[in-house]
């Protein structure tokens, strides 16, 4: 049996993205700002979520001219002996940014919050390695075709870490605060939330309550939808309770930001916070009413550790596993003493954005208005995507554990990536010829191009710090344009920290014509939740009537054919690569070092109770 991986669960996607690294087995996915499930973007994240888009952490050129396949590496930890009673198990979160702080599934937007909030928190579904909820989480669900119904029926025994029971109501309580019109998040714009009967009316302030949520008692709520689609079993039913005592008087616009969330945070996982430091680490203690059991450890410590320094952290026995550990460093450590190294496909993609639009607040939508955009012809997108190498990338800077993508569906979801898809591939020479063809010429013989129309081009292109190889992938990119006539640069002159780089693709900044990012893909394979028109994770602020359509019938009730699913979104991706709104670059595996005396510890995918954060433990101090 496959196995579940409880720090890669993300929060769906789609966004997941859901990166944002994420954000970043029974992931939902997020983004990797978010890894979230659901399909908004976390990534995961479905997960999650996941949401959750995330930082280039790599390197520069490797010193080792190997080349590696993450399906040579193991997935779960070889130790075998039998855990030592108590322990503490040390946690090095790999980043250059501290987390935000915002410690609760249902608010946090980057994948660091999401990483520290995995260990005390958890979902209450639980996925199986083809990424459909079971019935093995805290909450069971049957699904009711006939009339559009899904019963939600809480198990027995589940408490929150302040001792209050976790009920029915605080699952239907997290529905309730991210459709509120006051909700500070960023999710609720998926499937999962918007065909619920009257979610939308709720949302939009016209009704008090969501009538399609019955609370029946304190274990069982119906939910009435107006249709049900293939996600709401694949990371659509919102994977996360809301502890409604808790946030007992806080406004909900508030909620994000008050002490309930960032000084004294609750779960209903293996382990409860006992203190923070913000935005570097968590001490967390077991929580002795686990519902599953009383946890083998006597606490988790997590604390962030630059990327610079956590192969060192490893070396030195100060951490006993690293997250987000940088895939470039791997073959200047592999041989580390009392390090064992595991692997697996990340549910993530690297990407080139373009900015085609801009997002309109009033009518909470995307405004796509290429005409009036630097980035708004595709001949000029191709060109550059012509102009680069991802293959030689993926070897050169990441020694093959990132490969060169096609699609933005990824091999992740392998029923559904279309590996035979047809992309542009690297030929300068191509890109010259469109360049010319489209009008782009140097008139003033400085070495650039200029538009059509005679007008100076140039292209700002912002691009994230954060590793050894943030900074010469970017100068990487711009030399490869620029050999072919276009004048790229960084924009503000340098990397950008994470949050800021965010900040600036939310806000529109005017500053940004390019950029690269990362999204986690989540559990389910719909795209909606990074590409529709009205979710904000939308940042090249693109749409088209075509790729509206396709979504919607891709997670229409015609689609629980897998055929006919299949056949939508191969369609989907093939739009993709004629209007270009992104570019996809790199594929990715993730590595992840572990002691060596951790035992029970897994990234497979899927659900296997032996490896899931209780049973962790250690077998020497």
């Amino acid at each position: 049996m496959t196995k579940f991986s409880w720090s890669k669960f993300m929060f769906f996607a789609m966004l997941t993205l859901v990166l944002a690294l994420a954000a970043c087995g029974g992931e939902s996915s997020e983004e990797e700002t978010t890894d979230e499930s659901s399909g908004d973007a976390s990534s995961d994240e479905s997960s999650e979520e996941t949401t959750e888009e995330e930082t280039e952490e790599g390197s520069s050129d490797s010193a080792s001219g190997d080349v590696y396949n993450y399906e040579d590496f193991g997935t779960t930890t070889s130790n075998d002996g039998e855990p030592m009673e108590g322990g503490t198990l040390n946690v090095g979160l790999s980043s250059d940014t501290p987390f935000e702080g915002t410690l609760n599934f249902n608010f946090y937007q980057g994948n660091p919050d999401f990483e520290v909030i995995s260990l005390f928190d958890e979902p209450v579904f639980s996925m199986d390695e083809n990424f459909q909820y079971t019935n093995d989480g805290p909450i069971e669900f049957e699904v009711n075709e006939d009339d559009n119904t899904v019963t939600f029926t809480l198990k027995d025994g589940i408490n929150w870490h302040d001792g209050e029971p976790l009920t029915i109501n605080d699952y239907v309580y997290a529905y309730e605060i991210i459709g509120h019109p006051e909700y500070p998040g960023i999710r609720g714009a998926t499937d999962g939330f918007t065909l619920i009967e009257g979610y939308n009316d709720y949302k939009a302030g016209d009704a008090d309550s969501i009538s399609g949520i019955e609370v029946v008692d304190d274990q069982t709520a119906v939910f009435t939808y107006t249709e049900l689609a293939p996600s709401l079993t694949a990371g659509g039913f919102w994977a996360y309770a809301l502890p409604e005592h808790h946030y007992e008087g806080v406004e909900v616009a508030d909620m994000a930001e008050a002490p309930e969330t960032r000084e004294n945070p609750i779960g209903i996982g293996p382990f409860q916070v006992d203190s923070i430091t913000p935005g570097e680490a968590v001490v967390m203690t077991k929580f002795e009413d686990y519902w599953r059991g009383e946890p083998n450890l006597d606490g988790v410590t997590l604390s962030v550790v630059s990327p610079s320094s956590v192969a060192n952290a490893m070396e030195t026995g100060d951490i006993d596993y690293a997250i987000n550990f940088p895939t470039d460093q791997y073959p200047d450590v592999e041989d580390m003493e009392g390090v064992e190294w595991l692997a697996n496909i990340e549910g993530a993609y690297t990407y080139i954005g373009f900015k085609l639009g801009e997002w309109d607040e009033d009518e909470g939508r995307v405004n796509y208005m290429p005409e009036e955009m630097k980035m708004g012809d595709p001949e000029l997108r191709r060109a550059m995507w012509h102009a680069m190498d991802n293959d030689a990338i993926g070897e050169r800077f990441y020694n093959g554990l990132r490969w060169k993508a096609t699609s933005l569906i990824t091999p992740y979801h392998a029923d559904w990536h279309n590996a035979d898809l047809e992309v542009p591939e690297y030929d300068p020479e191509e890109a010259n010829r469109i360049l010319d063809e489209a009008g782009y010429e140097d008139t003033d013989g400085d070495g650039f191009r200029e538009t059509p129309e005679g007008e100076p081009l140039e292209i700002n292109f912002a691009s994230m710090s954060g590793g050894d190889t943030a900074e010469p992938l970017a100068n990487y990119y711009i030399q490869a344009w620029r050999e072919v006539g276009l004048n790229v640069q960084l924009t503000n002159g340098r990397l950008i920290e994470f949050n800021t780089f965010y900040d600036m693709l939310e806000n529109d900044d005017p500053g940004v014509d390019i950029y690269q990012g990362a999204w986690g893909v989540g559990s389910d394979v719909d795209p909606y939740g990074l590409y529709g028109p009205d979710v904000d994770f939308n940042y090249p602020r693109y749409e088209s009537e075509e790729s509206t359509r396709l979504m919607e019938e891709g997670n229409s009730p015609d689609a629980f054919d897998v055929d006919t699913r299949q056949e939508i979104y191969n369609d989907w991706q093939e739009l993709m690569v004629e209007e270009m709104p992104v570019v996809p670059t790199l594929y990715r595996a993730f590595v992840v070092p572990v002691n060596e005396r951790v035992v029970n510890y897994s990234i497979e995918l899927g659900y296997d109770e032996e490896t899931l954060p209780y049973n962790w433990g250690v077998t020497e101090e």
